[in-house]
């Protein structure tokens, strides 16, 4: 991802509609639904705008949610393909993740 993209877009956490939401300059480009289960956070869906494809935006929305969910003390169920995808490319979190270092 170049800097002039990664600098256009920023992540979000939209509590009132349970996601995380990425803006690519002043437009909502994507993003990740959850749902929060006791201390569990299961994503269940996420989608990146055709329109905002190519710019390493779900890569980054992806990084954001699971490094804040993992800051707010909460576990992680990837129920969502994208999310469970991406983590499985980065084993680094698989002890905050249910069902690899922690049991499901």
């Amino acid at each position: 991802m170049s800097e002039t993209t990664a600098s256009q877009a920023r992540v979000v956490r939209n509590d009132d509609k349970n996601r995380y939401d990425i803006y690519y300059g002043d437009e909502l480009a994507g993003f990740a639904e959850y749902i929060e289960r006791g201390n569990d956070t299961d994503f269940v869906h996420t989608e990146i705008d055709d329109a905002f494809g190519g710019k390493g935006l779900g890569s980054k929305l992806a990084r954001y949610a699971v490094e804040d969910v993992i800051a707010r003390g909460r576990t992680i169920t990837p129920h969502c393909p994208f999310i469970r995808g991406w983590l499985d490319k980065h084993p680094e979190f698989d002890a905050h993740v249910v069902g690899k270092g922690i049991p499901g």
